[in-house]
């Protein structure tokens, strides 16, 4: 199969105080959340200037994949688009077509399957295709990297790092982005995906770092509390760590690939001052980002589809994604009530 470009596909997020309230009316069209709750979601951007980490974020992964590119001599253009913000993903696409792309592989900046962190881009590309017509390139979502060498390595070097500035007894406790748990039952064929992956890359690096016992739990919960979502929160369980006289703890966010906003505030501002309270020793292991090794795995992610017979490289027992999602894999979940919200 020949592909003409690579697109970079995000979330995104606001770049200065007054972009923050339309950036989260976008991310909740249609879900009627009232500005007042939306106000106070937009606090947590104002803390930090009105500025989302995640397009800096992004702007220096592209930067790092078109070096690693030309430095490998893979002559293929990199467009960046995102879900919420500008560069909106629809106006790449209508970039892309114009510069004659017809073909194009996407990396998500989600290494797991739900709904939200994989289906849901691609609904976005398909509604972007959609708008712009017949001049849209054709777009590909490339495999999930949850196991991917090059997510887990830096992941495990991060935790290692953080647990030099601790007590050596410091509990593991890895966080991801907590979903419904009707969201989580169907994120893949077989049910409840989401987080058998994300436990299997926790398992990986604590193998790596430390074989022994750690914690999956949760957070950046935005629904509203009729509506399950998993648990328990990572708050929550700093507050049973003390109680069960655990006195240091390393958080790992495994969930995410870049320090965007659920990881400054969530992590370095909520549960470091939780941690605080209870008189925890508290340390928060850094996200992939630009690591060169996270940079290469694009490269051979992207390479498993231009070369039939590349090796798909995956750690543990679960072995490489899949490259095209089941039909019904990953369906919407029913309209939220009113009330939600959701950050990055």
């Amino acid at each position: 199969m020949t592909y003409d470009a690579l697109l970079l596909l995000s979330f995104g997020g606001p770049e200065g105080p007054d972009e923050v309230m339309p950036f989260l009316r976008n991310v909740t069209r249609g879900r009627g959340v009232p500005d007042e709750r939306l106000a106070e979601v937009a606090e947590h951007y104002q803390h930090f200037g009105g500025v989302s980490p995640i397009n800096g974020q992004n702007r220096a992964l592209l930067a790092a994949i078109r070096a690693d590119f030309a430095e490998h001599g893979l002559d293929l253009p990199v467009y960046w688009g995102n879900r919420n913000w500008d560069p909106y993903v629809t106006d790449t696409l209508r970039q892309m077509g114009k510069d004659g792309v017809r073909r194009a592989l996407a990396f998500a900046t989600s290494a797991y399957s739900s709904y939200s962190s994989c289906r849901q881009y691609q609904d976005d590309i398909a509604a972007a295709r959609a708008e712009i017509g017949p001049e849209a390139p054709e777009v590909e979502k490339l495999r999930h990297f949850f196991n991917h060498p090059g997510f887990i390595e830096p992941m495990v070097d991060a935790v290692r790092a953080a647990l030099a500035s601790v007590p050596a007894d410091a509990r593991l406790v890895f966080t991801a982005h907590s979903i419904p748990t009707t969201m989580a039952a169907d994120s893949g064929p077989d049910g409840d995906l989401y987080v058998r992956q994300l436990t299997e890359a926790a398992r990986l690096v604590t193998q790596a770092v430390r074989p022994g016992p750690f914690n999956l739990v949760w957070q950046s919960r935005s629904g509203p509390p009729q509506v399950p979502w998993l648990e328990p929160d990572v708050g929550d369980h700093l507050e049973r760590l003390a109680r069960d006289g655990v006195t240091a703890v390393v958080v790992a966010p495994v969930g995410f690939v870049s320090d965007h906003m659920e990881v400054r505030w969530d992590l370095d501002n909520e549960a470091a001052q939780i941690a605080q309270r209870l008189g925890l020793a508290y340390a928060r292991a850094a996200t992939p980002g630009s690591d060169p090794r996270f940079v290469a795995m694009v490269r051979e992610l992207v390479l498993e589809r231009l070369q039939p017979g590349c090796p798909r490289r995956a750690l543990g027992s679960m072995g490489p994604s899949h490259d095209v999602c089941p039909v019904g894999c990953c369906p919407a979940p029913r309209r939220r009530p009113a009330g939600s919200a959701t950050r990055s």
